[in-house]
């Protein structure tokens, strides 16, 4: 045997010529995974997206999300240790091209519309491998008002806020009261039939305000939305405006918002009204000043 691995070791055939490199073609870098764009998921939103757990889908069958958009981390964010997270800068920077690409992709500002969104970033071993990317997520809600619940659906979000009368879009509500006059619940409602409130718009809260704790904090929110009230219905944004309607101001929560998304969805209150129209437009007459 030790004579026959001799000769094998020393002897060189037709196809081999003892340099096992010199004809190979070169090999490619190894390269990392990354997600793909414009796709749809069975799985729940994951702040961490590891390989594992990555599915494709037709956005054609029952899904709970939806990727807009795959974007690149770069600079001091890429070179860190970890993937972003809470509201370090990547991650302000990734949740600000998000909202941006979101809006683009659905037709229309997505914070009218029952939707919500998320950043999901590389597993830390993917990270370590090299990954760099981050996905933007959006999701449909049952309710935006009411601790509202991800919900599956059919088809793709591209373009679903297009048409002005999409059922996506936030429009009337019939707000529902405790015995201590507290906001229980904004179930929606046909502007239609009879309502109580109606969505306004967003007002964009600056960089440096923090989340509202106490009811000072809450004014300043307040005072934005009565003024996209007065703006939406058509009347005088004045000392008078506060006899005129109530207001609801609803922020994201605390996470969102040291993430960067101050937008505050806005509606106008007409607490013991009983509205069966839009106020879009209506002016004064349609919301006079009361001063009981």
């Amino acid at each position: 045997m030790a004579a026959l691995l001799a000769v094998a070791g020393c002897g060189s055939g037709g196809d081999v010529d003892g340099d096992l490199t010199n004809d190979w073609g070169a090999m490619s870098p190894a390269t990392g995974f990354v997600p793909v764009a414009e796709t749809c998921h069975l799985s729940n939103f994951a702040v961490s997206g590891p390989r594992s757990t990555y599915e494709e889908t037709d956005c054609g069958v029952l899904h709970r999300t939806e990727t807009v958009f795959v974007g690149e981390y770069s600079g001091p964010a890429a070179d860190a240790a970890e993937p972003p997270s809470g509201a370090s800068a990547g991650a302000r920077a990734a949740y600000r091209i998000c909202d941006q690409k979101t809006t683009q992709y659905v037709g229309g500002p997505w914070r009218h519309a029952r939707l919500w969104i998320g950043v999901t970033h590389p597993s830390p071993a993917a990270w370590s491998g090299g990954s760099r990317w981050f996905r933007c997520e959006v999701v449909e809600l049952d309710s935006i008002e009411n601790d509202g619940a991800l919900i599956q659906r059919t088809g793709s979000l591209r373009g679903a806020l297009a048409d002005a009368a999409s059922a996506l879009a936030l429009t009337c509500y019939a707000i529902k009261l405790d015995d201590a006059g507290a906001i229980t619940r904004m179930p929606p409602a046909p502007c239609g039939s009879k309502h109580n409130a109606e969505f306004v718009g967003v007002w964009t809260a600056g960089d440096k305000v923090a989340y509202p704790k106490g009811d000072a904090a809450w004014e300043e929110f307040h005072r934005g939305c009565r003024t996209l009230a007065a703006r939406y219905v058509g009347v005088p944004d004045d000392g008078d405006l506060q006899y005129r309607t109530g207001v609801v101001s609803l922020p994201g929560n605390a996470d969102v918002w040291a993430q960067g998304d101050h937008g505050v969805r806005c509606y106008l209150w007409m607490d013991g009204a009983e509205l069966t129209g839009s106020l879009k437009g209506k002016g004064t007459k349609a919301l006079p000043v009361q001063y009981k």
